[in-house]
């Protein structure tokens, strides 16, 4: 339901859906189209929030930095104030608390709670149980190499002959092998395999999930051997439709509610402050 990755540094940047295309396959440039993002959700009708007086979010406790205890054992983490800061948008009071992972969305299912904030990802399977408002980040898929790699441009042409290397039975062999054709896609049963590959020199590039690869390079594993290449890839047939809010099924008001708080929390630049606070560095 919802992929972990290694907790190796707190230092991401999320990115809202304000996004376009650009050229070379599949990658897009984060920010652009941003003024006209803000002026559609601007235009965007106020629903009916006469009788939504309180929203209860749950979370897990185990994912920072979106979601987590800390030194004081306070739940905190960017979910946490994304949710206090839709309440505080739509003038309602608001409740976050912590469940285990496989609690979530039974809570949400047996009337415990009326959202989950938790960095689901929008899926087929879990959509047969519940509902999803607007996404409000997603993980891109991102290229990586050694610093001393002379090659700058990512694009199908430029990495042919090359060695790319990827773990097995993912989104991302997948997208390779359908459009990097010209290119040897090296497959790994584990990312921890890749990651030696590339740190070897046994492959010219590893492509893999933006935020794992971004905790890796910020930890201390990669000891500063690599960075990022290129663009952002996010097509959603690949790579999903993004991180959204997960309510009961059918409950289109609190849907609409939400996504209202979500574009009002957007246009006035607050997801942005959060992405400061928690996310000092960008995977895009």
């Amino acid at each position: 339901m919802k992929r972990r990755f290694p907790l190796l540094a707190l230092c991401v940047l999320l990115s809202v859906s304000l996004l376009a295309p650009s050229s070379g396959v599949g990658q897009e440039r984060p920010g652009e189209n941003a003024g006209e993002a803000e002026q559609s959700a601007l235009r965007i009708p106020k629903p009916d929030l006469q009788d939504l007086e309180q929203i209860r979010f749950v979370t897990d406790s185990d994912y920072p930095p979106f979601n987590y205890l800390d030194e004081e054992g306070e739940l905190t983490g960017f979910n946490v104030d994304l949710a206090r800061a839709l309440c505080d948008e739509l003038s309602v009071e608001c409740s976050v608390r912590a469940v285990p992972w496989n609690r979530l969305l039974p809570a949400l299912e047996e009337g415990e709670a009326d959202a989950v904030i938790a960095s689901n990802r929008i899926s087929e399977e879990i959509l047969r149980k519940v509902d999803f408002t607007d996404s409000y980040y997603h993980t891109p898929a991102r290229f990586v190499a050694l610093k001393a790699n002379p090659v700058v441009e990512i694009t199908p042409e430029s990495l042919t002959g090359k060695k790319i290397g990827v773990v097995v039975k993912t989104a991302h062999q997948a997208y390779l092998k359908d459009f990097f054709t010209g290119s040897a896609v090296v497959s790994y049963d584990t990312s921890e395999e890749a990651k030696s590959a590339l740190r070897e020199g046994k492959v010219d590039f590893l492509f893999g999930d933006g935020v794992s690869l971004m905790f890796w390079l910020n930890g201390i594993s990669s000891d500063g051997c690599c960075e990022f290449r290129g663009g952002p890839f996010t097509e959603s047939r690949y790579f999903g439709e993004g991180i959204a809010i997960a309510i009961p099924k059918g409950n289109r008001k609190l849907r609409d509610a939400l996504n209202y708080g979500l574009h009002l929390a957007r246009s006035g630049g607050r997801i942005e402050e959060l992405h400061l606070r928690y996310f000092p560095l960008s995977f895009f």
